[in-house]
């Protein structure tokens, strides 16, 4: 089953380099809609590695004898792992690490689909996963009534059932006068109570989860009562409240929560942008297009990258210090010949997440950055 891509694992990823060898990182897409056999699944691993060997070639000069050996194998027990080992079980995409010189082997399944890729490198390739981290995958959605209290988690583009807090609230019977009163106001403590044990329990998962949207769905009736019961944390990660049928499943219940998830995406883009524009507008704690965004991120000073989808550029690493530019040349702070890079965004990812920043894909119908190359930062200093 995949899990939804953390920050922590994605600092864990950056923080590895290959000291003996080299690293092989290898995306494939498993997007049922795409890629519906095993046998296309397969081919697509096949035409992987074939890169990878291919890349492997171009630099055979440049690499020892037990480099060559350890990476070919490593192709091969990617291979052999996919065919016999790999199982699918709902994983919409995969990103396989190894690096067998320095004892490194990284199988991960992915929830959502994943441009197939293929590098070798010094260090893992990472910025295909930045968009699985921090979006709306791991969102929570809730239906919130006086009998049913069920907790889902979006994994994959589908809703999985992660707490069940449900009651039989008894039903009213029409005797009048005092008993009718009493037992009337007894099924509203047995509603309250049962709506207090749902909100303890949205706010234990909001706690683990740490900032992920929800949305709850129920009767309004019960709405703002339920909200006051709410912690503050998890009451400001609220994207909001939708209607959906006390019988709906899982599928209806997202289907009723994705406007509200599309929203709040595109809410919190505009407000990061907004952010960044007046910051750069007042020469503030804000770096704007690639020179900028890579030498503030090699000075640890990114807090937050925020990357067009699909923006990307080569660029120039040092192999001492790990130091990334936009140009050739010696490294500023230890003078080491700079070696390029294909994809500068990875560099940029790197050096963010090894200094404890985040990284931010901007939806596609944002196209404030594209004027700057597509790449930016919010600063800590």
């Amino acid at each position: 089953m995949a899990g939804t891509i953390t920050w922590d694992t994605l600092r864990e990823l950056a923080g590895f380099r290959a000291d003996k060898g080299r690293a092989v990182s290898v995306y494939v897409n498993l997007d049922p809609s795409e890629v519906p056999t095993v046998a296309d699944a397969q081919t697509r691993m096949r035409s992987l590695i074939s890169d990878a060997e291919r890349q492997l070639a171009e630099r055979r000069a440049s690499l020892d004898g037990a480099t060559r050996k350890a990476l070919e194998s490593d192709l091969e027990r990617i291979r052999t792992w996919f065919d016999a080992d790999f199982d699918r079980d709902g994983a919409r995409g995969l990103a396989i690490f190894a690096a067998g010189l320095d004892n490194f082997w990284r199988p991960i399944e992915l929830p959502a689909p994943i441009a197939d890729a293929a590098r070798i490198g010094d260090e893992l390739y990472l910025a295909p996963l930045v968009r699985q981290a921090g979006g709306e995958e791991g969102a929570l959605v809730a239906y919130v009534g006086r009998e049913r209290g069920e907790v889902f988690r979006l994994r994959g583009g589908r809703l999985v059932a992660i707490a069940d807090r449900s009651d039989e609230v008894p039903g009213r019977h029409d005797q009048g006068g005092w008993s009718q009163a009493r037992y009337e106001r007894h099924i509203e403590e047995i509603v309250a109570r049962h709506l207090g044990e749902v909100a303890e329990t949205l706010d234990g998962c909001v706690r683990r989860l740490r900032g992920v949207p929800i949305v709850l769905a129920g009767p309004e009736g019960s709405r703002p009562d339920f909200e006051a019961m709410l912690a503050t944390e998890t009451r400001s990660c609220l994207a909001g409240w939708t209607t959906a049928e006390a019988h709906a499943d899982a599928q209806q219940l997202l289907a009723a929560a994705r406007p509200l998830l599309d929203a709040w995406r595109a809410d919190r883009d505009r407000a990061l942008l907004e952010r960044w524009r007046e910051e750069a507008a007042k020469a503030g704690r804000a770096a704007t297009g690639w020179d900028e965004t890579l030498e503030a991120a090699s000075d640890g000073r990114v807090d937050l990258l925020l990357v067009q989808d699909g923006a990307d550029r080569p660029a120039y690493r040092c192999p001492a210090c790990g130091r990334a530019a936009t140009s050739d040349g010696a490294c500023p702070l230890d003078g080491t010949s700079m070696e390029g890079c294909p994809n500068g965004l990875d560099l940029a990812v790197h050096q963010t997440l090894n200094h404890g920043g985040t990284v931010h894909v901007v939806g596609e119908e944002q196209r404030d950055l594209e004027p700057v190359g597509g790449v930016a930062a919010l600063l800590r200093f």
